[in-house]
């Protein structure tokens, strides 16, 4: 592990707990609970806080909370999914993967239950365009959307990250009066977690995913 300077601007500690335990949550969102609106939209000024490209702030959130839109959405959803994730489940080749797609499937049929979803947008079109043009655009909507999820996870709610109703972006637009020149980018539950005690995820070593100056070249080996 590197060193850290003496006087870190942050509690360390904390800040790398936040980032390294906002996990995808879908079993353990509390259905019954309300999510008051005003923690929602105290996230999302957290959220419009991050860096956007020059300066454009082209984001845009869609909250949904009326009950008949959560479940027309909900509905597109598992028609996107159900098949996708059914046979994702029944091939996965080991246990751990089986259950996380069986777990997103249970999701599609509660999501219409979920207290708040939240559609993070962007101004614009961009089918068709170059991809750095696509991704400038991107780049300028995920950083604040991530940041909506730590500030969610910080709050004792959680969320996971969709995007299966994508594959019906224009129906849903039109549930939720969204113009055609705006792009959808997720969909987020939003609800209260049941417990807080989320722990780090099982990843491959940071070694084994990085090169430096060549493809294929490891970081040198740390001390």
């Amino acid at each position: 592990m590197a060193a850290v300077p003496d006087d870190p601007p942050f509690d360390l500690a904390e800040t790398d707990r936040l980032l390294s335990t906002t996990r995808s949550v879908r079993r353990r969102l509390d259905l019954d609970r309300p999510v008051d609106l005003d923690v929602v939209l105290d996230c999302l000024r957290i959220a419009v806080q991050a860096p956007t490209g020059s300066n454009r702030q082209d984001w845009r959130w869609m909250v949904v909370t009326d009950p008949a839109k959560k479940a027309e959405i909900a509905r597109r959803y598992a028609e996107n999914g159900v098949g996708y994730l059914t046979r994702a489940a029944r091939d996965a080749t080991d246990d751990r993967t089986r259950r996380v797609y069986e777990g997103a499937l249970a999701f599609t049929e509660v999501l219409h239950r979920v207290p708040v979803l939240v559609i993070p947008c962007i101004e614009g079109r961009y089918d068709g365009a170059p991809n750095g043009a696509v991704a400038s655009a991107y780049g300028s909507i995920l950083p604040a959307a991530w940041s909506f999820l730590l500030a969610l996870r910080s709050r004792g709610l959680g969320s996971v990250w969709t995007t299966l109703h994508l594959f019906s972006e224009r129906e849903v637009a039109d549930v939720l009066g969204i113009p055609d020149t705006v792009t959808q980018v997720a969909l987020f539950s939003v609800a209260h977690t049941v417990g807080t005690d989320f722990r780090p995820a099982a990843r491959r070593p940071v070694e084994e995913v990085t090169y430096v100056d060549t493809w294929g070249t490891p970081p040198p080996a740390t001390r």
